[in-house]
């Protein structure tokens, strides 16, 4: 009797093969990647090569006049025990340093006061621009005039109006019975940061609004129509429908400006300079990298400054829950 073969067809196992729809995304994907090479090869020209050799500065002996011949010192910059002898001795370095602390400690308060009163402000001035009324569009673009200034101008302009001799707000002041005597606002220990922090609030409250407002105009206006025939309060309207709607955007929005806040440099230098009440951690940075010839030192306090920006934005992002890939 003949041997048969078996049928290869009935046996062998199907091998799938890709979709249609996968192999576009995979191409989507690889585009995406090709688009984005040039700006991440010029990122990190710019900002990721400059920030590799500041750590290792942080690391060395370097002088500003002299990069090339720095020594490698290990964590002697951030923390040295120098013995004295007989067990006597004492802790050098950053992380001993009470004016670094000091600086750490003002550079939290401002951040967490300035962006908690300019999310305040900005969501009951984005509320207000969301709404209906006659000349909302001048109004929108007027409410970004302090937003637009340079930080320098606006620093400028209210350390005059803050003068104790000729400042506007004195004389304003003292005209309407607030005041029973001129103050110096930027060079008082007592109304230093208060001063930095008004006028942080007004510069960039608008910038606040300006994102929150965008979220707002995400938000379906049906919701809004039926909490009204249904004579739902409107505050209970704010926190009950609006409030979770723009959560995300809102969180987005204060994370943008909290590391504007916690870098802030400018604002201080100019309208407070050499006021130790109101040094933040960048000013000590940029004083030992120029001022004081302390390169290395300098570096290291940059170096600390990037690792506190970065762990409390990622613990920020981590407790907020944001996703940037599109979703919660």
């Amino acid at each position: 009797m003949p041997q048969t073969t078996p049928n290869s067809s009935e046996n062998s196992v199907p091998i799938p093969l890709p979709s249609q729809d996968s192999m576009l995304q995979r191409e989507r994907v690889r585009s995406a990647w090709l688009f984005l090479l040039p700006m991440l090869i010029v990122l990190a020209g710019v900002a990721g090569w400059p920030l590799l050799k500041t750590i290792w500065f942080g690391f060395t002996d370097a002088r500003l006049d002299n990069l090339s011949g720095a020594n490698f010192i290990g964590f002697q910059n951030y923390l040295e025990w120098v013995d004295y002898g007989e067990g006597d001795g004492e802790y050098f370095g950053l992380l001993a340093d009470s004016e670094w602390w000091y600086a750490f400690r003002n550079t939290i308060y401002f951040s967490v006061v300035s962006v908690t009163m300019e999310t305040i402000l900005g969501t009951i001035v984005a509320l207000v621009l969301n709404s209906s009324f006659k000349g909302r569009g001048f109004i929108r673009a007027a409410v970004l005039v302090p937003w637009a200034i340079p930080t320098i101008v606006s620093a400028k302009m209210w350390a005059w109006m803050m003068n104790d001799q000729f400042g506007i707000l004195n004389d304003i002041g003292m005209t309407i019975g607030l005041l029973s005597e001129p103050i110096a606002w930027t060079a008082s220990p007592d109304t230093a940061m208060l001063a930095v922090l008004i006028v942080d609030v007004w510069k960039t409250t608008p910038f606040m609004a300006l994102l929150i407002l965008a979220g707002l105009q995400m938000v379906p206006a049906d919701i809004y129509e039926v909490a009204k025939l249904d004579g739902v309060n409107p505050i209970k309207v704010f926190f009950r429908v609006t409030l979770p709607l723009i959560k995300q955007a809102l969180a987005v929005a204060v994370i943008f400006r909290a590391l504007d806040a916690l870098r802030v440099f400018d604002l201080i230098y100019v309208l407070t300079p050499g006021n130790s009440q109101t040094r933040t951690m960048s000013v000590i940075a940029q004083e030992n990298l120029f001022q004081f010839d302390k390169f290395a030192y300098g570096s290291a306090a940059s170096t600390l400054l990037f690792l506190v920006i970065a762990g409390i934005t990622i613990l920020y992002i981590k407790l907020a829950k944001l996703d940037f890939e599109g979703g919660k």
